[in-house]
């Protein structure tokens, strides 16, 4: 399970409508007939339209200043073992989202009237999409980019040549980027990934927006308070504060194993990937310490990650794992300080 925080859209003022995210949410219907479309849900309704997100996020804004964001997105992104252990993909999904916004509001520390935050009090709305592109920040895209950056200046120096502007050899100029579209570590039905396209099998996941406001309008809770679990004092009165993003992440992986009889590898716990940031020598050892079989699978959903193959032949798995780690943690220390920690 991978899930990510993240306040709205960053700029020099946020805007004052959640219309442009939303709509990027749609995206999966368009040209769809309505018996077709994916509708957003909350924990009261299954088929909201697009035009009642807005209209109530927007309207959920009260004493909200230009620079401090009006919302929230979270997305859940569970892995193919974990689709693989669902029913019915759509219910399932729709199922959970609504159990882990419950594990949300319990991961405030934070009260409204005297009494601890309950899911009546927040404002969310969620969709479930069923495509991923590659983007130019996933690995597949980047160690393809050498290749991709040669085949760009063939095709350029082609022209060139076709309008007269240079001198050269077309058909020895096509069978380079033949032979260079193969050579690219990361292919697709046969194709060398490139950024925009679709990935393949079951891409299933859930967006979430969440206002910052609570329902009534009157309480901002913002996930992406940097405040840790805490009592201050506010104008003669302590006031609790914070919100604990390991609580959730916790809750959130937990919620998913008990709902649906998952038996949680090792590799793909939260525990383990927190570990694997802050304390790598205490991860190795617990991974290589697991039972066979057990160690089998946390190696092979490790090297499925979209890394390139090792290019040298390691002589045991101690060795393959080490090379892997290195690459691994760079992109997770990355998402740490970018605030999108995810599990």
């Amino acid at each position: 399970m991978y899930i990510t925080i993240t306040a709205q859209k960053l700029g020099g003022n946020y805007s004052q409508s959640s219309a442009d995210f939303v709509g990027y949410l749609e995206k999966e219907n368009e040209g769809l007939e309505t018996r077709d479309m994916e509708h957003f849900f909350n924990q009261y309704g299954d088929e909201i339209s697009a035009e009642e997100v807005v209209k109530e996020i927007d309207g959920n804004t009260a004493k909200l200043k230009k620079k401090e964001p009006k919302f929230y997105s979270i997305t859940v992104s569970p892995s193919k073992y974990e689709l693989k252990r669902l029913q019915n993909n759509r219910k399932d999904l729709k199922t959970y989202t609504k159990e882990i916004m419950k594990d949300y509001v319990t991961s405030f520390n934070r009260e409204i009237n005297g009494r601890p935050i309950t899911i009546d009090d927040i404002k969310y709305y969620a969709k479930i999409e069923q495509q991923r592109t590659f983007k130019g920040t996933d690995i597949q895209i980047k160690e393809n980019q050498p290749f991709a950056t040669k085949i760009l200046q063939l095709k350029t120096d082609i022209r060139n040549i076709e309008a007269g502007r240079a001198d050269g050899n077309i058909k020895k100029m096509k069978r380079e980027i033949t032979k260079l579209e193969g050579q690219a570590p990361h292919q697709q039905n046969g194709k060398r990934i490139v950024q925009g396209m679709a990935k393949d099998g079951n891409q299933s996941h859930i967006h979430i927006i969440v206002s910052r406001k609570d329902a009534s309008n009157s309480v901002s809770l913002s996930p992406g308070s940097k405040h840790i679990a805490s009592e201050v004092e506010m104008h003669g009165k302590k006031v609790k504060r914070g919100f604990d993003r390991d609580t959730f992440f916790a809750k959130a992986e937990k919620t998913f194993d008990t709902k649906f009889g998952y038996k949680r590898n090792f590799a793909e716990t939260y525990k383990a990937r927190k570990d694997f940031v802050k304390n790598p020598n205490l991860y190795f050892a617990a991974l290589m310490k697991l039972p066979a079989n057990e160690k089998a699978l946390a190696f092979k959903m490790i090297t499925k990650t979209g890394l390139s193959v090792i290019p040298s032949i390691p002589v045991s798995q101690a060795q393959i794992a080490l090379r892997v780690f290195k690459r691994l943690r760079r992109g997770a220390e990355i998402a740490i300080k970018s605030s999108s920690i995810g599990i």
